[in-house]
């Protein structure tokens, strides 16, 4: 059985067999529409467990000669296609997992190179394919010009985790030994017309200084322009609904846990190895940053560029920030500034990025717990986490009716989150309360700016779990709590949870900048 030239569907089929298996193989029919074309050429880039593999054993298994798969596609949504087997087992396909076999480099002694390794690897199994060619050289793309002036035979050449030699920072005599590699195999109009896709994958896109001359043909697919293949990484709304009504799992939970990866104006994707550990455990959770480590994330954050720590908290207590993803050369050593940091951490999934904005964000509840996890026990973030560990007791608090303690706490939030010269600033006022409300996330939906009555409630709290009270918050810049509280009963604030039955809380907030303090107001009723 061959590794990697024509392949069987075995990877395939063990991914089929999952208890949770969501069917992308339409994905197929779009990759059939330029097969063999100027487009032929295709790189994907999304975080880790993204589907990014289990995507590449379903298009090995579709074009590979070594298997017979017209059984499993035919029952699928590509089999829906009128022409779905066009180019069903039809090609030669050379598979490779870049990151197995660099990792396998690390633990064995293979004797010589990775890329002699791997070239050797392949070129042996082309020996045992074809004993009737005559292959003088252990390079792939030799043995793939050979088939194809003898024998007229295309390849569908498939590489997952493509860029793990760039994110592990090798040698750099291995990396320009990868790049000649990706040179030979890719670049050429004598090649080219021997290869009917190739089709890579990884985690960052393609590096600009210097792989992106090896892969310019390439066209991408990236978390901040992924285009028609937006649905097929990642599960959809849709597919996650349907999950969640089969396991009885609410979805508006699901959605504030695992959501907030918009790709386009019509399509949002969810992480989908979280929601399939949701749906199993019958229970939300942290799933995906379990599979990793947050030091990752923690390497950017810590770093002393201008603007970032406020940012950092901006975006924990649920805020956008603006970014300028346009410079960022796709390499760690390019990350020199705070937009390059967030740019990077968009791409490893860690922020969701708005491109009509121009703003990212943290994407979901999972994640922002993740956030919390990287500033934990750093100096630099120790009076932040101060505010986050009291977010709790000033929530309870806010709930009791203790204004005093509410007043107090946002004395400290406020002094945390702003600098001297914006402490007065009604913007950073706004960002303090909702910081300061951070743990109300885990039993509320806190909405800014919202649009009821007759105006702009400033925040409001819908509970998403049972018992609790929803809130209307107005905040007041030197002015007192108690006009606060006036405006949301004469601009009819309330009318926003006119559907809400149980009790309600107004809660004026008011700020005098000449005695830097806060001051509270709360009354309760029923909204029946």
């Amino acid at each position: 059985m061959a590794l990697y030239l024509n392949p069987n569907a075995d990877a395939f089929q063990e991914d089929k067999k999952t208890r949770i298996y969501i069917d992308k193989s339409l994905l197929i029919a779009e990759l059939n529409n330029i097969v063999s074309t100027k487009d032929d050429f295709v790189c994907i880039s999304r975080p880790r467990r993204f589907g990014k593999s289990m995507a590449g054993n379903m298009i090995s298994a579709y074009y590979s000669k070594g298997c017979d798969t017209r059984d499993i596609f035919s029952q699928m949504k590509l089999g829906q296609c009128p022409d779905y087997d066009k180019y069903l087992n039809k090609f030669n396909v050379i598979k490779l997992d870049l990151n197995e076999l660099y990792q396998k480099s690390q633990t064995e002694d293979l004797g010589t190179d990775l890329i002699s390794f791997i070239q050797k690897a392949v070129t042996d199994e082309f020996r045992e394919k074809y004993p009737d060619l005559k292959f003088d050289s252990n390079s792939i793309s030799s043995c793939i010009l050979q088939v194809y002036k003898y024998l007229g035979e295309k390849f569908v050449i498939i590489i997952d985790e493509y860029d793990v030699l760039i994110r592990e920072q090798v040698p750099l005599s291995l990396f320009n030994n990868y790049l000649s590699f990706l040179n030979v195999l890719f670049k050429g109009t004598t090649i080219r017309p021997a290869i009917a896709l190739a089709y890579i994958t990884g985690i960052i896109p393609v590096v600009r200084d210097k792989v992106q001359s090896k892969l310019n043909e390439f066209t991408e697919y990236t978390m901040l322009r992924s285009g028609h293949l937006s649905g097929y990484f990642g599960f959809t709304k849709e597919e996650v609904t349907d999950l969640c009504t089969q396991y009885g799992m609410d979805i508006e939970e699901c959605a504030r846990w695992y959501d907030g990866y918009r790709l386009t104006e019509t399509i949002e994707v969810y992480n989908p190895l979280s929601v399939v550990s949701a749906m199993r455990n019958q229970e939300f959770g942290s799933y995906w940053s379990a599979t990793g480590s947050f030091e990752a994330l923690k390497d950017y954050i810590m770093m002393d560029f201008n603007g970032i720590k406020q940012d950092v908290i901006k975006m924990i207590s649920g805020e956008s920030v603006p970014v300028n993803v346009t410079k960022f050369q796709n390499t760690l050593q390019s990350i020199t500034n705070k937009d390059n940091a967030f740019t990077y951490l968009i791409h490893l999934g860690y922020l969701s990025y708005d491109r009509k904005e121009k703003t990212c964000k943290i994407p979901n509840e999972e994640v922002r717990l993740e956030w919390i996890n990287a500033i934990d026990d750093e100096e630099n973030y120790a009076p932040i986490m101060e505010i986050i560990n009291a977010s709790k007791r000033l929530l309870d608090a806010t709930v009791a009716g203790d204004t005093e303690l509410v007043a107090k706490a946002l004395d400290a939030a406020h002094t945390e989150v702003t600098s001297p010269l914006t402490y007065n600033d009604e913007y950073c006022f706004q960002s303090a309360i909702c910081l300061a409300y951070f743990y109300a996330n885990t039993r509320y939906t806190l909405i800014k700016e919202l649009p009821t009555g007759k105006g702009y409630a400033d925040l409001v709290l819908i509970p998403y779990l049972p018992n609790i009270p929803a809130m209307v918050i107005e905040l007041k810049h030197n002015k007192s709590a108690g006009s606060a509280l006036q405006q949301i009963k004469d601009k009819n604030y309330c009318q926003a949870l006119s559907n809400y039955k149980g009790d309600l809380l107004f809660v004026g907030i008011s700020y005098d900048e000449k005695t830097k303090e806060h001051d509270c107001k709360i009354e309760q009723l029923m909204n029946e």
